[in-house]
């Protein structure tokens, strides 16, 4: 999943949140340096990369990329499943995805000291541009992928994932419906024993 999924399912916790959010950027041997309830945060994205990159559903949609986009596929998949997150995020959520981003985004700002010098660095566009809603859209998705592109090291082909998108649009928002519902249920159990 990426970033709305992590802070989506962060139990509407500001620090297990953040915790969620900082998370690929912290190291191990890091960990510690967090408060209690931040560090239970990037265990939580930990559990939730493992249950995502295991689970029959999502195998499904990325190995329909896998031919053109070979190692690509799991980051690709995760940022569609943020897009039919946030195009149908009145479904899982009461509060506006308007309204949740700003929240969010004042929650990670608001500790802007713990944050890893990679989030440091590209919070500010992310919020300047507003990444969170514009993943609703299919060309804020697309936009995403063709920066992952640019970054990637190797060639990845993701500038062309948001044509793929829309090609087999429904089979992967099908494979989402069945997949986000199974991934909040087990988030919901874990956050219990955080």
């Amino acid at each position: 999943m990426n970033y709305l999924a992590h802070l989506f399912l962060s139990d509407n916790d500001p620090a297990l949140q953040l915790g969620n959010f900082i998370a690929d950027g912290v190291r191990a041997n890091q960990l510690q340096q967090y408060p209690a309830r931040v560090q239970q945060g990037i265990r939580l994205h930990h559990l939730i990369d493992r249950f995502t990159d295991t689970h029959a559903v999502v195998h499904e949609s990325k190995e329909r990329l896998r031919p053109k986009y070979r190692k690509y596929a799991s980051v690709i998949t995760d940022i569609y499943y943020d897009h039919f997150l946030a195009a149908d995020f009145s479904r899982y959520c009461s509060q506006p995805l308007e309204t949740f981003a700003t929240e969010a985004y004042a929650h990670v700002q608001a500790n802007y000291a713990l944050l890893p010098a990679r989030v440091q660095r590209f919070l500010p566009y992310m919020v300047q541009h507003n990444w969170l809603v514009s993943y609703a859209q299919v060309e804020g998705i697309t936009q995403a992928l063709r920066g992952l592109s640019r970054r990637a090291t190797f060639a990845s082909g993701m500038e062309t994932a948001g044509e793929e998108l829309l090609e087999n649009y429904e089979s992967y928002k099908e494979e989402f419906s069945r997949f986000f519902p199974e991934l909040q249920q087990y988030v919901a159990q874990q956050v219990q024993l955080l």
